[in-house]
C-alpha cells in the first residue's frame, strides 16, 4: 500500500441537505501520464470528519471509488454512506476491523473534514470489473489513516461547510454567478480573481449569523471552445483536452478554495460543449462523438456532486431550508427543427411527451414542481435556475421570427415559454424567480401579466448574473442589446390564445465582471440583490447617477 496523497482536484463540497454532504475529489496516480488514467493503479479515495477537537475521527472516516472511467473522479455522501457506498458491512469485513457507522450531520451545523488518496499497488487484473466488497476486503480499517490525513496540506485536502436548516428560515442567502472565461496566457489569472472576494463573501457572512448557504454557477464554468466553435485552434474536441479545460478551471487556486468553503451546484451550458449547441446539431458529422466527449466530462465534474432527482437526467431539484430551487438543463435537449423560422418547432427543455403520466418531459417535471410547491410552501418563492435568460430578450428579436430564430435564449423558443406561463398564470404560482446567466451581462427584470384580475396578482421575477470573467464586453453584452421596457418596444408575450399576456421591466444592467448575492427576507417580503465586481465591491451603475449602487429590493407578493 502507498502512502496517503492529497487530492490532486478539489474538495468540492456539493449537494449539501440537513444531514448530508456529497464530497467530490479527483485523483492522480503516480504513472498517469498528463491528464489522462494511463496506469493500471487502482485510486481509493479517504474522507474523513473531524471532532470538535479538529482531529479525525477514526468510526467517521471512509473509503470511496475514484474510477478511472470517470477520470478518477468520485463523490462520498457523509451522512448517508460507509465506504464504497455499501449498506452494511459483511462479518467477513467486521472481523478485519472495519467498524465504519453512518453518522447522520446535524441540521444547520458547521463541520470540518480531510480528504486524501491511495494508490493500490497490488492491483486487480486491468480488465475486471472489482466488486467493493472485494476491494474493501483487500484495505485495512479506514480509520488506520486518521493521522495521515491530519498530516496532508490542509489547503489541499481539506473542506468544511455548514448543512443547511431543518426548519425553513425566515431568511436566505446564496450567491449566483456564471460564465468564467479562462483567459489566454498572460491572462489566465485574471479569470480566477473573482473567487477570492466570493470566498471572503463567504466567510465575513459566516460571522453575522445569516450565512451564505451556496453558491449557483449557472453554465460555462468551463469554455470547451476557447475560440469558437468555427476556429479549430484551442476548440476540445479530443478526451484529453476536455479533461484539461476542467483541470486548469477546476485546479485555480481561487476556485479551489471557494469550492472547499461552501457548498455549489452547477449546470452546464453551451461553452462545455459547443458554442449554441442544440441537439439536433448531434446529427453533423464528429458532432455526436463531440456530445459524448464533452457531457462524459461534465458528468465527472461537474453533475457527479449534483442531486440526483430524475434518474440520470441532468437537470435536478433540490430545496434549502425548505425553499425549493429547479435547476433546468436547458441545453442537451434542446432542439431546433428543421422547418425554416417556424418557431413553434423549437422546444428548449426536449420534446413534448405522448404520454406525460409514463413518459414525463423536463417540462413535464417543471410545471408538475411547480404545482405541488405552491401546494405545499404557497406564496414563498420558487427558484428556477435556466442558464439561457428567460428575459430580459434581445433587441434584434422584436424585428422578426427569423431573429428569434437566431436567439440562444427563451425568445426562440415560444412553445416551451407560453407551456410554463400556463402553468403559472392558471395555478396561480405566486413569486417565481429565475436565475440565469449566458449573457455577459446583468441585470434585474420584474414581470407582469394581463388577461384577468387573479393573473393581475402574480409576481414574477427574472435575476441574471454574468459573467466571472469576460474580456470582451465590445463584443456582446452591451445594455441597450437588451429590451428594458416590453410593453414599450413591442415585446409583449401574448399565450393561451391571446387570452393572457406577459411584460417585463428590466434595469440595473451592468458589464463589468461580477456575481450577484441574493438575499431573501420572507418576513418582510423582500428580495435583495446585491451585484459585486470582481474586487468585491459593490458595482457602481456609472450611467445612472441618480441609482449608482447596483443593489435591487424586490418586494414579494404576500
Amino acid at each position: 500500500m502507498s502512502k496517503l496523497r492529497s487530492p490532486w482536484i478539489g474538495p468540492i463540497v456539493g449537494h449539501v441537505t440537513d444531514t448530508t454532504a456529497r464530497i467530490w475529489i479527483r485523483a492522480k496516480a503516480p504513472e498517469d501520464e498528463g491528464v489522462i488514467p494511463s496506469s493500471n493503479n487502482r485510486t481509493v479515495g479517504v474522507v474523513s470528519i473531524l471532532n470538535e477537537a479538529g482531529a479525525a475521527e477514526p468510526l467517521q472516516t471512509y473509503y470511496f471509488r475514484l474510477r478511472r472511467e470517470f477520470d478518477r473522479t468520485g463523490t462520498f455522501i457523509l451522512g448517508k454512506d460507509i465506504s464504497f457506498g455499501l449498506s452494511q458491512l459483511t462479518e467477513k469485513q467486521k472481523h478485519m476491523g472495519h467498524v465504519e457507522k453512518v453518522a447522520p450531520l446535524k441540521p444547520d451545523t458547521r463541520y470540518s473534514i480531510r480528504t486524501g488518496v491511495l494508490v493500490l499497488d497490488d492491483a486487480f487484473d486491468d480488465e475486471k470489473n472489482v466488486d467493493s466488497d472485494d476491494l474493501l476486503g483487500r484495505l485495512p480499517p479506514a480509520g488506520v489513516w486518521v493521522d495521515a490525513l491530519m498530516n496532508l496540506p490542509v489547503d489541499e485536502s481539506a473542506a468544511q461547510f455548514r448543512t443547511f436548516p431543518g426548519k425553513m428560515p425566515g431568511q436566505l442567502s446564496f450567491l449566483i454567478g456564471s460564465c468564467r472565461y479562462p483567459g489566454l496566457m498572460f491572462k489566465i489569472k485574471k479569470s480566477d480573481a473573482i473567487f477570492k472576494p466570493m470566498l471572503q463573501r463567504v466567510e465575513s457572512q459566516s460571522q453575522t449569523g445569516q450565512p451564505i448557504r451556496f453558491v449557483m454557477m449557472m453554465g460555462d464554468q468551463v469554455y470547451a471552445d476557447l475560440l469558437s466553435r468555427y476556429i479549430p485552434i484551442k476548440r476540445a474536441d479530443t478526451y484529453e483536452e476536455f479533461q484539461e479545460r476542467y483541470i486548469e478551471a477546476f485546479g485555480s487556486p481561487n476556485l479551489r478554495k471557494l469550492f472547499q468553503n461552501v457548498p455549489h451546484y452547477m449546470i452546464l451550458d453551451d461553452h462545455e460543449i459547443e458554442d449554441n449547441w442544440t441537439q439536433d446539431r448531434i446529427a453533423q458529422s464528429g458532432s455526436r462523438i463531440l456530445f459524448h466527449l464533452a457531457v462524459g466530462a461534465y458528468m465527472s465534474y461537474q453533475w457527479s456532486h449534483s442531486p440526483r432527482s430524475f434518474d440520470r437526467h441532468l437537470y435536478y431539484e433540490f430545496g434549502c431550508g425548505g425553499y425549493p430551487f429547479f435547476v433546468l438543463d436547458t441545453r442537451t435537449q434542446r432542439f431546433r427543427d428543421d422547418i425554416k423560422d417556424e418557431l413553434k418547432d423549437n422546444h428548449l427543455l426536449g420534446r413534448p411527451s405522448f404520454d406525460p403520466a409514463n413518459y414525463p418531459s423536463q417540462l413535464d417535471h417543471l410545471c408538475h414542481w411547480l404545482t405541488a410547491q405552491q401546494s405545499v410552501i404557497g406564496n414563498r418563492p420558487k427558484f428556477i435556475v435556466t442558464p439561457s435568460v428567460f428575459v430580459p430578450n434581445a433587441v434584434t428579436t422584436v424585428r422578426s421570427d427569423r431573429h428569434k430564430n437566431a436567439s440562444d435564449s427563451w425568445e426562440a423558443f415560444p412553445a416551451t415559454r407560453e407551456r410554463l406561463l400556463e402553468v403559472i398564470v392558471t395555478h396561480q404560482i405566486q413569486n417565481v424567480v429565475f436565475l440565469s446567466g449566458d449573457i455577459h451581462c446583468s441585470c434585474v427584470a420584474e414581470l407582469s401579466f394581463k388577461g384577468s384580475s387573479a393573473a393581475e396578482k402574480l409576481k414574477a421575477f427574472s435575476i441574471t448574473s454574468s459573467a466571472f470573467y469576460w474580456p470582451f464586453p465590445f463584443a456582446d453584452g452591451e445594455p441597450n442589446s437588451y429590451v428594458h421596457d416590453s410593453a414599450k418596444q413591442n415585446d409583449t408575450f401574448h399565450f393561451s390564445g391571446g387570452r393572457f399576456a406577459m411584460d417585463y421591466k428590466a434595469y440595473n444592467f451592468c458589464q463589468d465582471d461580477n456575481f450577484c448575492q441574493v438575499d431573501l427576507s420572507w418576513d418582510k417580503r423582500k428580495l435583495a440583490v446585491q451585484v459585486f465586481s470582481k474586487n468585491g465591491d459593490i458595482l457602481v451603475n456609472r450611467d445612472a447617477p441618480a441609482r449608482p449602487e447596483m443593489r435591487t429590493v424586490l418586494s414579494l407578493a404576500m
